[in-house]
């Protein structure tokens, strides 16, 4: 909803009682929704229609159960966070910190480059396979992501494809944000993390996390229902 200057009525106000501090104006156009809370999410997420195929692995010879599950707005999977430190190196992603360490990402950012898992938040997605078809379900680089482990929520983009059969995967910004110990060998998240990706959408440029974040917010809202 939005709502116009109250700086008229403030005016007046102040007139009627010049003793009393004037309330702060509201800027035409601002929002005042709360963000959808990780509550809310995770009830919106509770039962799964499963849209892929398959099942994914969480790590290289574990079991397969993983389901990919979808609505009409967005797609998501409960899975583990592993550490992903891809793309430009820095001081704590580069190959001598990380043993898996690839200098590049499948998506680059605007100019380019690839993109950096030590400052951009960016889940990692499956490649496209008879499992699942990411694409198929208005999924690519640069969705937006909504991602929830304990009480936080904290938004991303889709910023790089990991192995075909694994999923649950996350860059190191996006393990930082959630409380997550994000070192490459030792860090991540057994469990408990929830991945939504918003369907059809896209953060512009996908190396703006800013832009990111207010879509993620307003998606968030109306995934939960709160926005018509």
């Amino acid at each position: 909803m939005r709502f116009p200057s109250l700086a008229p009525v403030l005016a007046g106000a102040a007139l009627l009682a010049p003793t009393s501090p004037p309330a702060a104006a509201v800027p035409h156009g601002a929002r005042h929704e709360a963000p959808a809370t990780v509550t809310e999410l995770r009830a919106r997420t509770r039962d799964c229609a499963q849209v892929s195929h398959g099942r994914y692995r969480e790590d290289a010879g574990g079991p397969a159960e993983v389901r990919v599950c979808g609505t009409r707005d967005a797609v998501f999977w409960k899975a583990d966070l592993d550490i992903d430190c891809d793309g430009r190196p820095g001081a704590r992603c580069n190959r001598g910190t990380d043993p898996y360490f690839s200098p590049a990402t499948a998506f680059p950012q605007s100019d380019g480059r690839p993109l950096g898992a030590e400052r951009l938040p960016y889940i990692v997605i499956p490649p496209a396979s008879a499992i699942w078809d990411h694409r198929a379900h208005g999924v690519r680089g640069g969705s937006v992501a909504a991602v929830l482990y304990r009480d936080r929520v904290r938004y991303a983009v889709v910023g790089d494809t990991g192995p075909r059969d694994l999923i649950g995967e996350a860059s190191y910004a996006t393990a930082r944000a959630l409380g997550i110990d994000p070192d490459p060998r030792i860090g991540g998240a057994p469990s408990g993390v929830t991945y939504i990706v918003f369907r059809d959408t896209q953060a512009r440029p996908i190396e703006d996390h800013d832009d990111a974040v207010a879509k993620g917010e307003e998606l968030a809202r109306k995934f939960v229902g709160r926005m018509d």
